[in-house]
């Protein structure tokens, strides 16, 4: 699930942000589950979540939960129907800017040292990954001799490597390892993901499309770069 970091949710700017973000990769965040990241503003007294649930609601987001919250924010969370989540780091739907190839996190810092790379097995898969299929690689790293497709997922929780065209969707150190690694031979991914930071397709720089790359976690942002 996608979370929503609240850091000023009383800003006028705030909807407008978070609807250019949307703009960005609608399918992407369409009919989303989103939870609602509190901590910033928990020690405050909460904010009208009913208007505000709907104001997402009108961007084709479900709410479905808040995390992080104090007792107050928690009661009013579940009068409007919303679980109640512990702690954690989603991938963010925020606003940021950009230093060569970024992407947002949700917290201008971290609670807890990152987990490294599970060293689990690896899974190597021989055919192409084709669109509606979903690979995972819950213990270790995945290795792909093969192109994947448009709306396919990979999956892992430590490196993909991805040895043909990459169109789909890869999601490496998917448990919070932000030392994971993405490589493909054809980068053209309809999202990267390590470790819940994220990157679509529309932010991608287009020098980098169609070559060999590395993407890597850099601070709170993806950092691509070029393998000749």
């Amino acid at each position: 699930m996608l979370a929503i970091r609240l850091i000023a949710p009383e800003d006028p700017e705030f909807f407008k942000l978070l609807f250019e973000k949307i703009a960005h990769a609608p399918d992407f965040f369409r009919d989303a589950p989103i939870v609602l990241d509190v901590a910033p503003v928990a020690d405050r007294s909460p904010i009208d979540l009913e208007a505000f649930l709907e104001m997402l609601r009108g961007q084709r987001l479900v709410p479905v939960g808040l995390q992080n919250g104090s007792p107050a924010w928690n009661a009013a969370a579940q009068a409007c129907g919303l679980a109640i989540f512990s702690g954690g780091a989603p991938a963010s739907a925020q606003t940021a800017g950009r230093q060569q190839q970024t992407s947002p996190r949700s917290a201008p810092g971290r609670p807890a040292p990152a987990p490294e790379v599970r060293r689990g097995p690896s899974t190597v898969i021989t055919e192409p990954v084709r669109g509606g299929q979903q690979l995972l690689a819950p213990e270790g790293d995945l290795v792909v001799l093969a192109p994947v497709g448009h709306g396919a997922e990979v999956a892992a929780a430590g490196h993909v490597h991805i040895y043909g065209a990459l169109r789909g969707r890869v999601f490496a150190g998917m448990n919070g390892a932000e030392d994971a690694l993405i490589f493909c031979d054809q980068l053209n991914a309809e999202l990267l993901s390590i470790a819940g930071i994220y990157l679509v397709n529309e932010d991608i720089d287009p020098s980098f499309l169609n070559r060999r790359v590395r993407i890597r976690c850099d601070g709170e942002r993806l950092l691509i770069e070029p393998l000749g």
